[in-house]
């Protein structure tokens, strides 16, 4: 893998597309964003549960159909992990303000999110865009996607409620980790791509 690829760059050499189906999907996803905000503030469940649910199903098919189709572009390189950052911030302060999540679990994913900026700004620096993607990272991001619709659910005292806890915890727990440990890979692979260079 070269440095500069991203999660929809892994299986294809990006090239200079706008106008194609997984970019549509891409801003769809963050179009979808006002909208979740709107609705986990003024407590809209149903709703926020849905965009949260089309926002997962999307971004597993835009990439799904990116690299299948050839149509990996360099604006989706950009469009997908942005979608992916805003829905995991806008739903970790949702949630928390709404209690359903503590604090402190805000403040550790967003220590993260600050120690990849460290990250990318390094890489940015000695001339990368992107860094070599791997499976932990993309895993990760899903974990956490799925975390958040099995906790709003789990936001009650019902039966699907005492059923979902359990499921949202899981996928938060495991979310959390891999996302720290991709970020520390991340980190190696820029030591050793700098290495490979000799720069300092």
């Amino acid at each position: 893998m070269t440095a500069g690829e991203s999660v929809r760059g892994t299986d294809s050499a990006p090239v200079d597309r706008v106008l194609t189906l997984p970019n549509a999907l891409s801003t769809l996803r963050l179009l979808g964003v006002p909208a979740f905000i709107w609705a986990i503030a003024t407590q809209h469940d149903a709703i926020a549960l849905v965009i949260l649910v089309a926002s997962g199903i999307t971004d597993y098919l835009d990439g799904k159909i990116a690299r299948h189709y050839g149509l990996v572009s360099r604006v989706g390189q950009l469009l997908d992990p942005l979608a992916d950052r805003l829905y995991i911030v806008t739903t970790l302060v949702g949630l928390a303000w709404r209690d359903i999540i503590p604090w402190w679990l805000v403040v550790v994913l967003f220590a993260r999110e600050a120690f990849m900026g460290v990250v990318v700004l390094v890489a940015q620096r000695h001339g990368w865009t992107g860094l070599p993607v791997h499976f932990i990272g993309k895993a990760a991001t899903f974990n956490l996607l799925y975390a958040f619709p099995a906790l709003l659910m789990a936001d009650g005292d019902g039966a699907l409620a005492t059923v979902m806890r359990p499921v949202g915890w899981g996928f938060a727990w495991w979310g959390t980790v891999l996302y720290w440990v991709a970020g520390i890979l991340y980190a190696v692979q820029l030591r050793r791509l700098l290495a490979q260079r000799g720069a300092p």
